[in-house]
């Protein structure tokens, strides 16, 4: 049988799609509809953090299937009181809300720290923000975001954000000072879409002693980096922090979207009935899946698997790419790294694709890497394996 080239012409041309739709996975490989195995080095973008068919999630789905679905946050959802009684003992948090995406759960941060101000008399609060971050694509998320090529087309954007540079306190502080209109402070310890820019423990510290000393809130957005993914629950607690609010997705429901807000006591009784809402959030399918994907996580070990491999993944690749002309620097933590190079290089993911090896390119010019958790070392081995003859190649042709 001839491989057959997928389309959609019906569907909105919003993703620059690669040629291929896959059919079925297996740990961390996927096949496609022509039978073209690849080894998984996107896990979803960071969502499938048990990887693909998992057999333990996937009968525990089945059965919630045939039990309920979805019911309505017109009644109680005892898996909500389970998921977030986890959560909140595993972050030293106090409630939750569940949502569907993080976007969601990011707008629903904004709607916290707004309410937070009005509530101090604070006609006009603002939430300091910083560059290169990526926190989604509503207006009100996309206003909080870094990002001046995902604005463009957009505007007005919506007001309230003040944006600085990252691990610079100093220019916090220059930032904020005389302004009683801050309200809170937003950050992602490692920006994802940013390019895997970390931000600094001693940095994290800083802003969790200026937001305690100016009565601000101190908001994490963990959507990429938590629930394991940097070999700690939440990759803020490498700092020995505990923010006010924290926002999750992706990986909380291993491919179910499971979105989340985390409040400690500051912002945890803001919202109140009629406040705030979602028709398919914290449903008991989305519950459940959460709920199994946190405890095969834990038993399994999973976050001393992130640390372990991903410390080999990047000693690997930095091996594998030492003294290479064009490659500026590996970096990131557990499963989520980046290798940045010193040109765009989004033409990789097709020659990728074909040497049967996912990824994304994120800012342009860097492979971001965040496969599933369950990933060994001798999947780390071989992605870079597949990945490091196809990056020298491609520096090693003229820049365009």
């Amino acid at each position: 049988m001839s491989a057959t080239e997928p389309t959609s012409p019906h569907v909105m041309n919003t993703y620059g799609r690669l040629p291929i739709a896959l059919e079925r996975g297996q740990g961390c490989r996927v096949w496609d509809t022509n039978g073209k195995a690849y080894l998984d080095g996107l896990g979803g973008i960071a969502v499938n953090t048990l990887g693909h068919n998992h057999p333990e999630l996937v009968p525990a789905l089945a059965e919630q299937l045939g039990r309920i679905i979805h019911s309505s946050n017109y009644y109680h959802v005892p898996g909500q009181e389970t998921l977030a009684a986890r959560l909140t003992a595993l972050a030293g948090m106090t409630n939750a809300f569940f949502c569907c995406t993080g976007l969601e759960a990011n707008e629903a941060a904004i709607k916290l720290a707004r309410k937070f101000g009005h509530g101090k008399g604070i006609e006009k609060p603002q939430i300091v923000v910083y560059e290169h971050a990526f926190h989604g694509r509503s207006i009100a998320t996309l206003s909080a975001t870094g990002n001046p090529k995902i604005q463009a087309g957009f505007g007005p954007l919506l007001e309230g954000f003040i944006r600085v540079p990252l691990n610079d306190v100093d220019a916090l502080k220059r930032a904020t000072e005389g302004n009683p209109n801050v309200v809170a402070v937003m950050l992602e310890t490692i920006q994802g879409e940013g390019g895997i820019h970390e931000m600094r423990a001693d940095y994290l510290k800083q802003v969790r002693a200026l937001c305690d000393a100016n009565d601000w809130l101190m908001m994490i957005d963990e959507i990429q980096t938590g629930i394991g993914r940097t070999g700690k629950w939440f990759a803020h607690q490498w700092a020995g922090i505990v923010p006010d609010v924290m926002s999750l997705a992706k990986g909380l429901g291993s491919g179910v979207p499971v979105g989340a807000v985390l409040a400690g006591p500051k912002a945890a009784d803001l919202f109140q009935p009629g406040n705030h809402g979602t028709t398919f959030g914290g449903n008991p399918l989305a519950m459940r899946a959460g709920i199994e994907t946190l405890r095969i996580m834990e038993k399994d070990g999973l976050l001393d698997n992130a640390a372990k491999v991903g410390a080999h993944l990047k000693g690997a690749l930095q091996a594998a790419f030492e003294g290479v002309a064009g490659v500026k620097e590996v970096r990131g933590q557990g499963l989520m790294l980046g290798i940045e190079l010193d040109r765009p290089c989004g033409v990789l993911l097709g020659r990728a694709c074909e040497a049967g090896l996912l990824f994304s390119v994120t800012a342009d010019s860097v492979i971001r890497l965040v496969p599933p958790l369950i990933l060994t070392i001798a999947e780390a081995d071989e992605i870079v394996a597949l990945l490091a003859p196809i990056v020298k190649a491609f520096l090693a042709e003229p820049a365009q």
